[in-house]
């Protein structure tokens, strides 16, 4: 709640700042002198050409302001600054005879003090100080530094003798002007014979496995980049074959050309050296040969502190390492060896220690480890310590959330887990875990208009893949740093739809190649869902109510009273369930479109009350090439195939299944049967000056098939909300192109395509325009709707458009995001109508969430 007060605060300042420009038409120019000029844009050209490179342009020393959208926001936020607010308040206070001693007479000497100090006079000149932008003054120095720095960019390149200049670009705004940086390149030196100087024999020889590969070869242009990744490929190569200790600097080139030669004559001559080992003395350096290096004694340190005496402990000898521990181990060897990818006589190798790492943090069982290796230097054999010290045994961790839907108005939710480490000796992590979510729901018909949910899950982790009789390790090796995992749970809704106990139970292998893709496969993944109130279907459903109830008013004479309530509204649930009856059986005589829409209707109560019960298996396959937390330029691709009721259709065979209304039952309930299928991807462009632009795209599909003609409800697709289509609340959109004509619409094929221009703003708030596009239908299913299903091409007609603005608040940990969407193409309306008829601030549709929607 601090952080959104917080949010709400600086939204209140960032409003009146700009309230305030609008008022006074804040001067650009402000903080500009008269013989100043104001730096309104930077241009690069090389040979003629223009350049938008994003590295090329960082060189540049002096930049303009940034802008928003064409305004210099910030730069203008800077100018509303008092320059000098202490001496202006001085200045204020004497202005006038006794002002200060009157001020004192009224407040205190030290209350008059503190009003020089306040937001309001100091306070707010130094926060707009520091949200703001100086403005960018152009500085002749700064100017010639961006020439060398361009001119050493474009060398390194191998354009020795390029020559830069610049321009000043006046334009017809007073005082503001462009600059214009040009670099005539020249022609580039290129490598000529490429030949080597090295001096270890050992070295030597692994050289020429990996020669093929060189970075630098006769012919290419000279880059200097090209030369460090080659140093760089060299010194991986080296360290994963055996040579422990070498170093990068023992790689130099000698590059043998005269950079003052004429555009026919730029050819190099280059010699890689490679020396060997350099040991510093006290006054001296001296070289030796480098040379593989393979290990010997590998000692594994368990919950161990570096005040403890190694003579304390007690040591066990497994295959090759040597354990010590305090009294008894905990641990059971082969769980320490397997997280351990170097092995006593085998060569030394950089990738096997950057994998134990890995693992062992992966174990979720100490802390970070320590591994020491030390090299005898006469027999080139490695001793390594492994120190490892446990996490505690068990861990508590509470966490309160507050949400906010158009379903719930609001919702405080808790919860509470239990994590027992190391369990049955081999890392394994148990984890009990409770929580719970009580509430307000938005226009409720039910008597109560409150909500509770609360859940239970037992979760049991592996630190590897579980097979009975299967060894995976062959296919699936330590590194891969392999998982388990066993969850089975329950959850109980209240005023929540029709009330739902729904219980889980999942067995899931985890698996990661690398730190860039991720491998799980859910071999089981069973779900029960009981509707515990079926006969609250229409209080919950009001849309279907709604339309049952308008068709029985025209037969009301021919029905018995006691269908009706004495305002004439069918009686829920005696009313609705007599009047669907009478329609169906034809105690009635109706129109064949009202029965068509009563059978629809009763189709769709059938559906959404039924319990299911799913028997699933699925796979998951993302990858992505995000290089860190701050990496804006990046990609994320996820594939997901499921397949659910194909081991009881098989068991079917082997023994009776009972069968009702023609689809067999287990466990006296029809299982669901059916294939899914998704395809998710993310790119992100970093444009420049943290401008960002985001971009998904989504498509999926679930096919019923054999025991099925539908989808269950957990497992359809719905449109609308914060990270959907922001122009529609959750499942307010779709299908096709009929008009949200029930209360929770879903289907089960979806298409979702989003854009966003993500921006700053001030200070730690950001701004984002975006346009979200896509829909859902139904397709393959039991639903005859030509306006809801997908038939064909022309179906992409009904694709709905929403696009607005959203404000991000940076709070460190998460984002707090709030958008503003508006319907720009609403396929439900009829065709003329359907571009910005609701695009306006009345129709617009508030979206409240945390961190970014994709």
């Amino acid at each position: 709640m601090k952080i959104v007060l917080r949010f709400i605060k600086y939204l209140a300042k960032i409003s009146l700042l700009f309230l305030a420009i609008a008022i006074t038409s804040c001067n650009t120019l402000k903080r500009v002198g008269k013989n100043e000029l104001l730096i309104t844009k930077n241009n690069i050209y090389a040979n003629d050409e223009k350049i938008n490179n994003e590295d090329i342009e960082s060189l540049i020393v002096q930049e303009p302001n940034s802008t928003l959208l064409g305004y210099p926001l910030r730069l203008n936020l800077y100018n509303l600054a008092k320059k000098n607010p202490d001496s202006s308040f001085q200045n204020w206070l004497h202005k006038k005879e006794n002002r200060e001693q009157k001020l004192i007479n009224l407040l205190s000497k030290k209350q008059v003090n503190r009003l020089g100090e306040s937001f309001v006079v100091k306070g707010l000149s130094v926060w707009l100080k520091n949200i703001g932008e100086a403005p960018a003054i152009l500085d002749s120095l700064k100017t010639k530094k961006s020439l060398e720095r361009l001119s050493a960019y474009y060398r390194s390149k191998g354009y020795f003798n390029n020559n830069t200049t610049f321009k000043i670009d006046s334009s017809k705004r007073k005082q503001r002007i462009k600059i214009n940086y040009n670099i005539a390149l020249g022609k580039p030196f290129m490598l000529d014979t490429v030949t080597k100087n090295i001096s270890s024999t050992v070295i030597d020889s692994i050289y020429k496995v990996y020669e093929t590969h060189s970075f630098i070869t006769s012919g290419q242009q000279f880059n200097v980049g090209d030369f460090n990744q080659e140093r760089e490929r060299l010194t991986s190569i080296f360290r994963n074959n055996g040579i422990y200790n070498f170093q990068e600097s023992s790689i130099s080139y000698t590059v043998a050309t005269d950079t003052a030669k004429t555009d026919n004559d730029q050819l190099m001559n280059i010699e890689l050296n490679i020396a060997g080992l350099k040991i510093r003395g006290d006054s001296t350096v001296t070289t030796s040969n480098y040379n593989i290096a393979r290990y010997n004694n590998i000692n594994i340190y368990t919950d161990y502190l570096f005040s403890d005496e190694k003579k304390e402990l007690q040591s066990l000898d497994y295959k090759g390492y040597t354990i010590y521990f305090k009294e008894k181990l905990k641990y059971k060897p082969k769980t320490l060896i397997n997280a351990i990818f170097f092995k006593k006589d085998s060569i030394y190798r950089e990738l096997d220690k950057i994998r134990t790492y890995r693992q062992i943090n992966s174990l979720n069982a100490f802390k970070y480890p320590g591994i020491n290796i030390e090299q005898n230097n006469s027999t080139h054999q490695l001793n390594t310590d492994i120190y490892l010290a446990s996490r505690p045994k068990y861990a508590l961790e509470t966490d309160l959330e507050v949400t906010r839907s158009n379903i719930r108005t609001i919702g405080i939710g808790f919860g509470s887990s239990l994590l027992m480490r190391n369990i049955f000796q081999g890392a394994e992590t148990l984890s009990l875990s409770a929580n719970g979510s009580f509430g307000r729901l938005s226009n409720s018909s039910l008597a109560s208009n409150s909500f509770s949910e609360i859940g239970a899950d037992i979760n049991l982790n592996f630190p590897r893949i579980w097979l009975p009789f299967i060894n995976t390790d062959r296919i699936i090796p330590n590194y891969y740093l392999p998982k388990t995992t066993v969850t089975i749970g329950t959850s109980f809704q209240k005023n929540i739809g029709l009330d739902k106990q729904t219980v889980n139970s999942i067995l899931s292998y985890n698996w990661k190649p690398s730190d860039f893709t991720q491998n799980t496969l859910e071999l089981l993944n069973i779900q029960y869902v009981n509707n515990k109130n079926e006969n609250r279907f229409f209080e919950v459903y009001q849309s279907s109510y709604s339309q049952l109830d308008e068709i029985a008013n025209n037969y009301e004479s021919e029905l018995p009273t006691t269908l009706f309530n004495a305002d004439s509204s069918l009686i829920i649930p005696n009313g609705t369930t007599g009047f669907i009856n009478a329609v169906l059986n034809n105690e009635i005589a109706t129109t064949t479109e009202d029965k068509d829409d009563v059978r629809s209707i009763q189709e769709r109560q059938e559906r959404l009350t039924e319990n299911n019960l799913i028997f699933a298996s699925n796979y998951t396959y993302s990858k992505n090439n995000k290089k860190g937390i701050k990496d804006n330029n990046f990609y994320q691709f996820r594939f997901k195939l499921e397949s659910a009721g194909n081991f009881l259709s098989g068991l079917s065979y082997l023994m009776k299944f009972d069968e009702k209304d023609g689809k067999l039952q287990a466990f006296d309930l029809p299982y669901s049967q059916y294939i899914k299928t998704e395809l998710d991807y993310v790119k992100y462009w970093d444009l420049n000056r943290s401008n960002v632009l985001a971009f998904r795209s989504f498509t999926g599909i679930a096919i019923p098939y054999g025991n099925s003609d539908n989808i269950p409800f957990v497992r359809s697709y719905f449109a609308g909300g914060p990270n959907d289509n922001r122009a529609w609340f959750p499942y307010s959109l779709g299908p096709g192109r009929t008009n949200a004509a029930n209360d929770f619409n879903e289907a089960n094929f979806k298409i979702a395509l989003n854009i966003e221009y993500r921006f700053p703003i001030a200070g730690d708030f950001n701004g984002a325009i975006f346009a979200d596009a896509g829909n859902i239908w139904n397709v393959f299913d039991n639903v005859d709707d030509s306006d809801a299903t997908f038939s064909g091409i022309q179906s992409l007609e009904d694709i709905a458009l929403g696009s607005g603005f959203g404000i991000r608040y940076d709070a460190t940990y998460f984002i707090f995001r709030v958008d503003l969407g508006f319907k720009t193409y609403n396929p439900a309306e009829i065709t003329s109508k359907r571009w910005f008829r609701d695009y306006n601030f009345a129709n617009s549709v508030l979206q409240i969430g945390i961190n970014y929607p994709f």
